[in-house]
């Protein structure tokens, strides 16, 4: 994997128009994109399929959650799409079903979203969960790597943990990253790019501080510099 493709670029954009003006700005700095629920229903799976076509990778953030059989026909729709990975709520059934909708497809992976990176222990004891927060994302990866899914989606601050526990056997997307100096916005457990390569991540999620930067291309860049020099 090249430290290009480490970089996961979020269109988290209000049109589809915004988003291509992004990708064209950002250029060669960018291989790797990430389409979720803003642009999910106004055109966002063309996008995908347009960006798959020109070479680009694709990550599907579509956070399937239903009963197995449901979340199985879903994900084989998905797969038609060209994407390289689409992202689940790490439930058994939700799992299972995504793996077997999924079946023998030799691009697509599955990644369980263990909890978000705008949540914390505070967040979790108000939604009546007394367990440990790293405890309860290993617990989800652990659904993960049983289902034979391809990965997590899991904040770097727990990454060391996972990769301590499985290895390998589990790809690490890491979102809530920021370069030193940027907002947190809405996340709780952030990281800078260089942090999350050394506690284990595997690529990283970038969304503002690429896509809302003045020089989007320089800001992936930068970020593609920083994931090298921690490799």
């Amino acid at each position: 994997m090249t430290p290009n493709d480490r970089l996961i670029i979020a269109l988290d954009l209000p049109s589809v128009e915004d988003a291509q003006r992004a990708i064209d700005a950002i250029g060669d700095a960018g291989s790797f994109y990430k389409i979720g629920y803003q642009l999910m229903p106004i055109g966002g799976l063309d996008l995908a399929s347009r960006l798959s076509d020109a070479g680009k990778k694709v990550f599907l953030d579509f956070k399937f959650h239903d009963i197995g059989a449901t979340v199985e026909r879903g994900v084989k729709s998905v797969a038609a799409l060209g994407g390289d990975y689409l992202t689940v709520h790490a439930e058994p059934d939700v799992l299972e079903g995504a793996v077997q909708g999924r079946g023998d497809d030799p691009r697509l992976k599955i990644l369980a979203v263990t909890v978000l990176t705008s949540l914390d222990q505070a967040s979790l004891t108000k939604a009546g969960i007394d367990m440990r927060l790293e405890d309860l994302v290993l617990k989800r990866a652990e659904f993960a790597a049983e289902a034979g899914a391809d990965g997590v989606v899991a904040s770097a601050k727990e990454a060391k943990a996972i990769r301590s526990r499985f290895g390998d056997a589990l790809k690490i997307v890491t979102p809530g990253v920021r370069p030193a100096g940027s907002a947190m916005d809405d996340q709780k457990r952030v990281v800078t790019p260089a942090s999350a390569i050394a506690a284990g991540a595997d690529q990283l999620v970038v969304g503002r501080p690429i896509i809302a930067n003045s020089d989007p291309a320089k800001a992936a860049r930068d970020i593609v510099r920083e994931i090298s020099g921690a490799l």
